[in-house]
């Protein structure tokens, strides 16, 4: 008892799972495992002054049994003054309705719930009594299913500062021995012995096999794996995460990678790839290494070239920069662009672009001219009445600032190295039939201010929320 309770110690002040005075939603099922949790940190209340609310999710699995769990659970925690919130749920029913195994939506549910408390509590932890078995059984079918170094790293003894497993380093039989001595006399899954699910053909048939067939101290050296391979994963993506903050720019709803990044090492830059899907997507649901690669493949292609990848998601090579977006948020502008907006003087809003045009006339032209980005200045004698704003047509032309000639609007593109799907994007504010000013890049050499300016026209331009 002591020992147990000792290991457990250390592994919460390893992990600075616990401080003074933390609110603690405790997940308890009626088991071993998680009575024994629930004991040593009833056992520690005094010394982290803990507030614990336990957390009971009635799966209806298994009927009267089910039932019977929850009411000992419930027992429990009147008899030690704990609070205790419970819920019933039909697992059954959310497994068919989300196309999903009954383990995942159990899984579902459980965090739901806790978190859920851990709002109404304004708790600051969840605790989880996973195990040295459950890791050891965690990482074989990650193994079987052909995982990386992040599968390899098993459950997590702590999570996102909140998710914390006090028991991870403890063995099934030691909390067993735990359980007898303090005579909590737990509740016993049956459905446990049963050859039904994945993880216990793994428990009951697998590891035993291995025991003894191969070596005796399999769980240890599986705990052993999982915590060598958390430690270089971790590594991997601190250094990961600096060099995305290097190499990537979020933008408009999507990822820009830069075409150094790809000089990485290749467990640097497949990190990267997997950081920019979860910023778009939330999540690597359907992403699969095969993506990983077929983007590295296009960045050694040829500019323009894209390829198509699950959830909707685009990949696109830009001169070697790899944008990554959702299609139908980034593709060009629909058949809008082949409008022409007329503009007078004053405001001009354009509701269905979301822009905004102030069209100012200055008599005077001043010492400082207030230019940036959005804001540009042109002569008025060389502007006629009309000024337009459209989108680019084929055919289209420009004189830049400081040449004489025209040159064409798409080699101008080309040269400023903006993509494809990006340029029917961009605003052109027109004086009669002549581009003037490409919107955020460039103003026309046949409206600029010279030394015989007298009259200025401003024109300043905002992207509204649609």
């Amino acid at each position: 008892m002591v020992l147990l309770l000792n290991k457990v110690v250390e592994t919460i002040n390893e992990y600075n799972m616990l401080q003074i005075g933390d609110k603690v939603i405790v997940g308890v099922s009626g088991g071993p495992d998680s009575i024994c949790m629930l004991h040593i940190l009833m056992t520690l209340r005094e010394r982290f002054s803990l507030k614990l609310v336990v957390a009971h999710i009635n799966h209806g699995l298994r009927g009267v049994d089910s039932d019977n769990d929850e009411k000992y659970v419930e027992e429990f925690c009147k008899l030690n003054k704990i609070d205790f919130s419970s819920i019933k749920v039909d697992v059954h029913k959310i497994s068919r309705d989300k196309n999903i195994s009954c383990e995942s939506a159990g899984r579902d549910v459980r965090y739901k719930f806790f978190n859920s408390l851990k709002e109404k509590h304004s708790a600051n932890k969840i605790a989880i009594a996973h195990n040295s078995n459950d890791q050891a059984e965690t990482v074989l079918m990650r193994i079987m299913r052909g995982t990386g170094l992040e599968g390899l790293s098993g459950i997590k003894p702590i999570r996102d500062g909140i998710i914390i497993r006090p028991l991870l380093y403890c063995t099934r039989a030691e909390i067993e021995d735990y359980c007898n001595i303090n005579q909590l006399d737990p509740r016993i899954d049956k459905t446990n012995f049963e050859n039904i699910f994945a993880r216990n053909k793994v428990r009951l048939e697998l590891i035993p096999y291995i025991e003894t067939n191969f070596n005796n101290h399999i769980v240890n050296v599986l705990d052993r794996l999982a915590e060598n391979s958390r430690v270089d994963n971790e590594f991997l993506e601190q250094n990961s995460e600096k060099k995305y903050k290097k190499y990537c720019t979020n933008k408009d709803d999507r990822v820009i990678i830069t075409k150094e990044a790809f000089q990485e090492h290749q467990a640097i830059i497949s990190r990267i790839l997997r950081k920019a899907f979860v910023d778009l997507l939330g999540d690597l649901n359907s992403f699969e290494r095969v993506h990983i690669f077929q983007i590295i493949d296009l960045q050694k292609n040829r500019t323009g070239k894209q390829t198509m990848l699950p959830n909707d998601i685009i990949a696109f090579n830009n001169y070697g920069d790899i944008h990554i977006y959702i299609k139908g948020k980034n593709e060009t502008v629909n058949l809008i662009n082949m409008n022409v907006y007329k503009l007078q003087l004053g405001e001009n809003t354009l509701k269905d672009l979301g822009i905004k045009v102030t069209i100012n006339q200055i008599n005077e032209a001043p010492e400082h001219l207030d230019s940036s980005e959005n804001i540009k200045y042109f002569d008025a004698t060389k502007i006629s009445n009309s000024i337009t704003l459209r989108f680019r047509k084929n055919g289209d032309k420009f004189i830049p600032l400081g040449m004489s000639g025209y040159k064409k609007l798409k080699d101008i593109f080309i040269d400023m190295k903006i993509p494809r799907e990006e340029r029917n994007k961009i605003p052109l504010i027109c004086f009669d039939n002549d581009i003037g000013w490409i919107v955020g890049y460039k103003v026309s050499n046949s409206f600029k201010i010279d030394s015989t300016t007298k009259k200025l026209i401003q024109i300043k331009l905002e992207r509204e929320e649609k």
